[in-house]
């Protein structure tokens, strides 16, 4: 069946939208795409159009995609190599934690992924006396009317917890064990797309992600197809698809971050090319940034060094440096957590669900008053918006910063060591097993590199 047309219209101009942001010339544009004919030829022609259109002559920005380019945008100071030495027995209980802290986060934010913000939060919350957040979501939260959680909270309100319940930023970081389990620092984009095509069904994959599985099931069901392999691929993330600078890419990165502790610069080269897979710009930034984060955390002197590092593996010219690094200005001005929360908010709302921006400054408002793990995964919750993916994505810095003593065992009991997914060659079921095989990435990854 094939898409309808006013699904190829919606889509269009959420991309000249997006590329009107990226400083592309969009003008009339819109009102093209209003006369075009109810044609699929005429908005695919349209669509190749808009993945060509030139930059603006005073746009501020310089933002490439491949990863050559990016390289000449970065920081000729960033560290390079293992630029602070960490223990192998340190660094895999930390990354065992790192993984089982990501768990807790996003179990704690999934019942509330319905793009929250902290306004909306902090009255239901208190409501039933529970503000600040604490422990798991109660299922007697009532948000906005008829409690309105996320369909997952059938399995993941702390009355009905019995497991870690499947979800895709947890399937990503497993993805990303699994490739490098068998194919080391040398993983290709066709190895991800054989075990992407392998393992996700399409409704456990969102924007530029489900783009790729579809059309990538579909191209297998053509006995001659018309481009090739390359090409069609190219067309997938290049044409038609408006998520390209969303956090689909950066909740895939926390596997390259386990496997480098200490090493930002391989952690950051691992990330770029899952990214770079289905995403441009911005949400390949957003990728380079969490693994760049996850990877120093075990030996980050503070909090705030560890994001001060993670910014010189960005693009020096593109918006993501720019609102991040002044979201790190504004947390170290800040007074307290609120006070940071207050700052990044009141500069950058625009930028809600699934937006990189605004939740990598608050990533860095949790680090910098985090007690320990839960509570860090409390605080980033409390901030609203992608609930689960950044509960996860900061629960992995965490659990490398601080390390096992600060993952309370209260976290972890609810889920019985059990773990569910929705990957159809994924077998594991015990929590802590899965674990263990996370905390073995960084000896694999070492002996992968020599060879």
């Amino acid at each position: 069946m094939m898409p309808r047309i006013s699904d190829i219209r919606a889509r269009l101009s959420l991309v000249i939208k997006n590329k009107t942001e990226q400083g592309h010339v969009t003008s009339s544009l819109d009102d093209r795409l209003s006369s075009l004919p109810a044609s699929y030829d005429a908005l695919w022609a349209f669509a190749e159009e808009l993945s060509a259109l030139p930059m603006r002559t005073d746009f501020p920005y310089v933002e490439p995609s491949t990863y050559e380019e990016v390289l000449k945008e970065l920081d000729p100071e960033r560290p390079r190599g293992q630029f602070r030495a960490i223990g192998g027995t340190d660094a895999k209980e930390r990354v065992r934690t790192a993984f089982l802290g990501s768990v807790c986060g996003c179990i704690l934010g999934k019942p509330l992924e319905v793009n929250p913000s902290m306004a909306e939060l902090e009255p239901a919350f208190s409501a039933i006396g529970e503000w600040p957040i604490a422990q798991y979501v109660s299922e007697k939260l009532n948000l906005r009317g008829n409690h309105s959680f996320h369909p997952s909270s059938t399995e993941t309100c702390r009355e009905r917890l019995a497991y870690a319940a499947a979800d895709d930023d947890i399937n990503y970081t497993l993805l990303g064990m699994l490739i490098l389990e068998k194919h080391g620092v040398q993983f290709s984009h066709d190895h991800m797309r054989t075990f992407w095509l392998n393992n996700i069904p399409p409704y456990w994959a969102w924007g530029p992600e489900r783009n790729f599985v579809v059309a990538a099931a579909a191209r297998t069901m053509l006995s001659d197809p018309a481009l090739p392999v390359e090409e069609f691929y190219a067309n997938i993330s290049d044409v038609l698809n408006p998520g390209e600078e969303l956090c689909g890419a950066m909740i895939r990165a926390d596997a390259y971050g386990y496997a480098c502790p200490g090493n930002p610069e391989l952690a950051v080269e691992l990330a770029h090319r899952d990214a770079s897979l289905t995403h441009r710009k911005n949400g390949i930034y957003g990728s380079m940034f969490a693994a760049a984060a996850i990877a120093v955390a075990p030996v980050a002197k503070n909090p705030l060094e560890i994001f001060e590092l993670a910014l010189r593996f960005i693009p020096r010219r593109s918006r993501f440096f720019k609102i991040v690094s002044d979201s790190l200005s504004e947390v170290q001005k800040a007074s307290d957590y609120w006070d940071g929360y207050r700052r990044i908010h009141g500069k950058y709302a625009e930028y809600s669900h699934c937006r990189v921006f605004q939740e990598s400054g608050t990533l860095i408002n949790t680090l910098r008053f985090a007690d320990d793990i839960g509570d860090g995964i409390c605080k980033q919750v409390m901030q609203g918006n992608d609930t689960d993916s950044y509960g996860a994505t900061v629960g992995s810095i965490l659990g490398l910063y601080f390390g096992p003593e600060k993952l309370k065992e209260r976290w972890l009991s609810p889920f019985n060591d059990r773990i569910h997914t929705s990957l159809a060659e994924f077998h594991e079921t015990s929590l802590s097993a899965v674990a263990e095989r996370m905390s073995c990435l960084p000896e694999l990854l070492g002996k992968s590199s020599q060879v």
